[in-house]
């Protein structure tokens, strides 16, 4: 990949990818603030935040952010994460100023009007209630919850609906100011853009914002165990179970990585095979790994109803135990070239790839040649995938269920 990277005299750092072959550029600044940076009694601030940079600035209002970027046929987004926030945009390559014009408004002269805060109160609400009410998505919040007790990693991104209720708007707006820092930032570019003319219009541009933050993140500390909510209404059982796993820059993260997709991560896989193939127990199951700057976790998601789950369950156990003993090669092959064919393919987006530059610039501090990240994968051989799957299934499980049921049957690897 033809990348460069700069840093600003202010500690901004600019990561651009050029793609001569095509139109369009994907842009945004990554910020290392999200979910597990918020005090307790600050849950949602950051999703919040993010709610509010859309509403208005000292030179535009929220009509006129929309109505810029659409104007010239782009659009531009955001999202909040427990690590990150971020403010991106896809523009023609001729509208790159523009967007960066309008990012950097809204990262620096935000207003948060108390009125417009109020407005978006109100959709925020819905939104929390909105996952509320959709099982296979609130059984994740449940499962993090599970897994990381009593801390900001398992608090949810939205936020709860009284701390939403009652965050005012000099606290957002002094959220923003102190911790929205060129230290923990990075502007991202991928597409058909010139390096150094992206690096005058950011230096230009980005000039009000402080260069360093004093918060810091709340540590990750695995905890594990079991949660149920019994909701009778529903017709189908919604269960995620996990282990505790790995970081991002841990050894054995590839390793983890080929285990998931043979496990749990294709319909060839063995969950797909034994549990819905062969046994009709659940429409949808699949495996994930979710990797944080401190740890991590290996998830099994399985949707399937009230009396099949006392099945599940065991079979679910007795799958992990088979994995930890023995896998054959054409398994972890198969699983080698699934995973490089999903990188591979996601790097003709230009979006995917300018997010992949950021978040490897703000985890590793360089980025990652998409060739050594294939001589990794290719790596990994029968006993690395049955070491890392003995590895993390010997933690304590997480194990949460949302349905018609008020127990889950005995989970024993």
């Amino acid at each position: 990949m033809n990348v460069r990277i700069t840093t600003l005299d202010n500690g901004l750092r600019v990561v651009s990818n050029h793609m001569a072959s095509v139109q369009s550029v994907s842009l945004g600044a990554w910020i290392e603030i999200g979910a597990r940076h918020e005090k307790p009694e600050l849950n949602g601030i950051s999703h919040m935040l993010e709610h509010m940079a859309f509403k208005g600035t000292t030179t535009r209002n929220a009509l006129q952010l929309a109505e810029e970027i659409e104007n010239v046929g782009g659009h531009i987004n955001a999202y909040t994460s427990r690590e990150n926030t971020a403010y991106y945009a896809k523009v023609l390559k001729e509208d790159v100023a523009l967007a960066v014009d309008i990012i950097s408004d809204i990262l620096q002269n935000s207003v948060i009007d108390g009125e417009e805060l109020e407005r978006e109160r109100s959709v925020i609400l819905q939104e929390i209630y909105q996952a509320n009410d959709t099982p296979d998505d609130i059984v994740f919040d449940y499962f993090q919850l599970t897994a990381y007790p009593d801390q900001a990693m398992g608090r949810p991104v939205l936020g709860e609906s009284d701390i939403v209720k009652s965050l005012s708007r000099d606290t957002v707006l002094s959220y923003m100011q102190d911790n929205y820092a060129t230290s923990r930032m990075v502007f991202s570019a991928s597409g058909n853009v010139d390096h150094d003319t992206l690096v005058a219009m950011v230096e230009e541009k980005f000039t009000a914002l402080p260069r360093e933050t004093q918060i810091l993140p709340d540590p990750t500390r695995y905890v594990g165990g079991h949660f149920v909510e019994n909701r009778p209404n529903l017709e189908q059982v919604h269960l995620v179970a996990g282990f505790d796993a790995v970081k991002y820059d841990d050894p054995d993260f590839y390793s983890l990585s080929v285990m998931s997709t043979l496990f749990g991560g294709g319909m060839s896989s063995r969950l797909f095979q034994e549990i819905r193939e062969k046994r009709g127990l659940v429409y949808s199951i699949y495996s994930f790994v979710s990797a944080y700057d401190d740890g991590g976790m290996l998830g099994l998601y399985a949707g399937t109803g009230r009396d099949e789950m006392k099945e599940l369950v065991p079979v679910l156990a007795d799958e992990i135990t088979k994995v930890c003993e023995r896998v054959s090669e054409d398994e972890v092959q198969r699983a080698r070239a699934q995973l490089k064919s999903s990188i591979l393919m996601s790097l003709e987006s230009t979006s995917t790839r300018c997010e992949q530059l950021a978040r490897q610039l703000t985890v590793f501090n360089r980025i990652i040649p998409v060739e050594e990240v294939v001589e990794k994968i290719d790596a990994i051989d029968v006993d690395a995938v049955c070491k890392v799957a003995r590895r993390v299934f010997a933690s304590k499980p997480t194990l949460t269920a949302l349905g018609p049921l008020t127990e889950i049957p005995e989970f024993t690897i």
